[in-house]
């Protein structure tokens, strides 16, 4: 495995699958996992949004951090989302995550407070310094209310214990600010999260994408990646204009505004990775929505499997 300096390319934010009682759905899981090992993924990071971490459970955290680290085995890094408004639960998520054999943690500001940037910096010093493994910060300002600023990131960069960032604003001019701010610090690695923004973000100095449909169709994902840093960049267009295609079909079917994540797990049920349950205060999909999802489906599906073949 290369060293955290060098972390780089897709690393899917797996969904969680669950089971009717909300606890953890393993053979699901399981199958899960090997699915995106077979996709060529770079490494996995759990209990992110996409993972549904807010709503779920501490045993069903814990369940899933074990299961993902004996299941990958080392093959690729493992990412532990921590992020909480308890401070002392998230010390014991990490100690879980050491424990397993994980990589590294990520953080995003606890919600639900009303902090500053001060205080928001002096929280990451203090978990940084406390947790047994590397932390990347999360910049997720949709969900937390609060962005990590350009000069918190700075400043934050500075503790031997913060690696990089994942950032999830889709604000690339924020963005683009990151990646000259760390252009002469390639050690400290900024990743993407709208999978729209993929090969954008690359071409800004972007060292990858922590993409939602990797879930679904890792291989196209790791292509788009892969095709940028081969230099061919007539095919990385191609395969984000697949990714744009799978995005306006799979993320924005009705009006909800949880409909990204209802539209991925729906999908993903179509395909027998999960049972495509969603952890309240979310719920999934009717019967109905999730038919006229269903022919959606079959569109994107056909669409990618005739760009990886040709």
């Amino acid at each position: 495995m290369k060293p955290l300096s060098q972390l780089g390319g897709i690393i899917p934010p797996l969904i969680t699958p669950l089971q009717p009682d909300l606890s953890l759905d393993v053979d699901h899981t399981i199958t899960l996992l090997n699915h995106e090992l077979a996709g060529g993924v770079h490494g996995i990071f759990i209990l992110g949004t996409t993972g549904e971490s807010a709503s779920l459970s501490q045993d069903v955290k814990i369940d899933l951090i074990r299961l993902t680290c004996r299941e990958v085995q080392g093959k690729i890094p493992v990412l532990v989302g921590i992020t909480g408004c308890s401070f002392v639960e998230s010390l014991d998520l990490a100690r879980v995550a050491e424990e397993s054999g994980a990589t590294a943690l990520v953080a995003a500001p606890p919600y639900y407070m009303n902090i500053g940037q001060a205080e928001l910096q002096a929280y990451y010093e203090r978990l940084a310094s406390e947790i047994p493994l590397p932390l990347m910060l999360y910049n997720m300002p949709s969900h937390t209310k609060i962005s990590i600023e350009p000069p918190t990131v700075l400043a934050l960069s500075n503790h031997p214990n913060i690696i990089g960032i994942k950032d999830s604003s889709g604000d690339m001019d924020y963005f683009k600010s990151l990646c000259h701010a760390f252009s002469a610090r390639q050690e400290f690695r900024i990743f993407v999260g709208p999978e729209e923004l993929l090969l954008e973000s690359l071409e800004l100095g972007g060292h990858g994408g922590v993409c939602g449909g990797a879930n679904l169709y890792p291989q196209l994902y790791v292509d788009t990646f892969e095709a940028y840093q081969n230099g061919n960049l007539d095919l990385a267009k191609t395969l984000q204009e697949t990714i744009l295609f799978l995005s306006d079909n799979l993320y924005q079917n009705q009006s909800y505004r949880s409909c990204y994540l209802k539209g991925i797990k729906a999908a993903m049920s179509f395909e027998g990775l999960c049972q495509g349950i969603l952890a309240p205060p979310l719920s999934a999909y009717s019967d109905l929505e999730k038919e006229v999802l269903r022919s959606k489906h079959e569109a994107v599906k056909e669409r990618i499997t005739q760009v990886l073949t040709a």
